[in-house]
């Protein structure tokens, strides 16, 4: 099976592996714990807060580690609204991960005002809707840095600046911004900021979340002990461990990476071009994006079908966020862009892993194109 669904997780990085299962076995201590076992993981614990400090451009001290993007997600938002307790709007996007809509539903049922804006054509929120939107009844905007069905940067910068204007408080889901380009310049100038292990090549199950430390929030589950109390449970040290040293590895070679995408990107469209009369790309080229996702959409062939068919060929790809997937509705990126629901049906994804040759994306794309080509035979028939 030769993969490329990349945006949903990545196999672990052999390196992040073995530094896993030595913290597993030499730093097992619980780091609360007072003697010299429990110490020892502390530090390392806090070198890998350290590091993450660096990697995001940001004080060690606001890093806080998750069991993952969606918790981090879910407690950035809840430290944020704590902070602005006396305001009970929130904005967000009507394309956002479900981790943010899902604890934008349970919000709304708490009473908050809820309020979701559409996408451009670009694929990027609509910034003049959601200058609309603020108010000074606004808590905060939750918003993601990076789409994950189409790799459309969301102007997080210019967002902030109107945060600021109106003084609200910016969460950003960078789980799949960090790691595919340069977020240094973004984080600083945000509330809260959540990123994923398994998404850059680490183990699952752990995640961060960077919190401005001058920031006053009360945490979502009072008195714990452990990450100063934002997160409850024995922090997962080897999982942190693995988390860094893939995190790293993948910042490290990150502008070699962002043209390996680039090229692998501009193969599998180029490839593609034979069939370009059933393709709609969805996005101008122009846009503003990473290249490690590519989104695009396949006249009359639901992307479902096209998925399975797909994997029966030996070929993984999806057809949108895989937390989104096993209900076979239409990509809510594209509802979010006006896009009918017809169209939004026949969306796939593909996504590119650091390891892709430009020969395995050519296989790939003939094979969507054969499989094209002969559907659209038997439609016509």
């Amino acid at each position: 099976m030769m993969y490329f669904d990349y945006a949903a997780t990545c196999p672990m990085d052999e390196e992040a592996l073995q530094a896993y299962n030595k913290a597993a076995t030499s730093y097992f201590g619980n780091t609360q714990s007072l003697h010299d076992t429990g110490s020892q993981a502390e530090t390392l614990l806090e070198e890998c807060r350290n590091t993450f400090g660096d990697l995001l451009g940001v004080e060690a001290k606001g890093i806080y580690f998750t069991s993952g993007g969606t918790e981090s997600n879910f407690l950035g938002i809840q430290a944020l609204i704590s902070s602005n307790k006396k305001r009970n709007h929130i904005i967000t996007s009507d394309a956002e991960h479900a981790s943010i809509e899902h604890c934008s539903l349970k919000l709304e049922e708490e009473g908050y005002r809820i309020s979701r804006i559409p996408f451009t054509q670009e694929g990027i929120i609509d910034i003049e809707e959601l200058e609309n939107e603020l108010t000074e009844d606004t808590a905060c905007v939750a918003i993601q840095h990076v789409n994950p069905e189409l790799g459309t940067i969301q102007p997080i910068q210019d967002i902030a600046t109107l945060c600021n204007e109106w003084g609200v408080l910016l969460h950003v889901d960078g789980v799949q911004s960090f790691g595919k380009m340069d977020v240094t310049k973004a984080v600083p100038q945000v509330d809260s900021y959540a990123i994923s292990s398994h998404k850059v090549y680490g183990p699952k199950g752990i995640g961060a979340l960077y919190i401005r430390p001058s920031l006053t929030f009360q945490p979502f589950l009072p008195n714990g002990s452990h990450e100063k109390g934002v997160r409850a449970g024995t922090v997962n040290t080897p999982a942190v461990v693995g988390f860094t040293v893939a995190s790293q590895k993948i910042v490290q070679h990150l502008s070699a990476h962002i043209h390996h995408y680039k090229e692998l990107h501009d193969t599998f469209v180029d490839t593609m071009n034979t069939v370009d009369s059933y393709i709609d790309w969805v996005i101008p080229d122009q846009s503003e994006r990473i290249h490690a996702i590519v989104g695009l959409c396949v006249t009359h062939i639901e992307g479902q079908w096209m998925m399975l068919e797909g994997n029966r060929r030996g070929f993984a790809f999806s057809t949108g966020s895989a937390c989104q997937v096993g209900n076979q509705a239409p990509s809510p990126t594209l509802m979010a862009m006006n896009k009918s629901k017809e169209k939004a049906k026949t969306f796939i994804r593909i996504s590119f892993g650091k390891d892709h040759t430009k020969e395995e994306v050519k296989q790939l794309a003939n094979t969507l194109i054969q499989t094209i080509e002969e559907r659209h035979q038997i439609v016509l028939q």
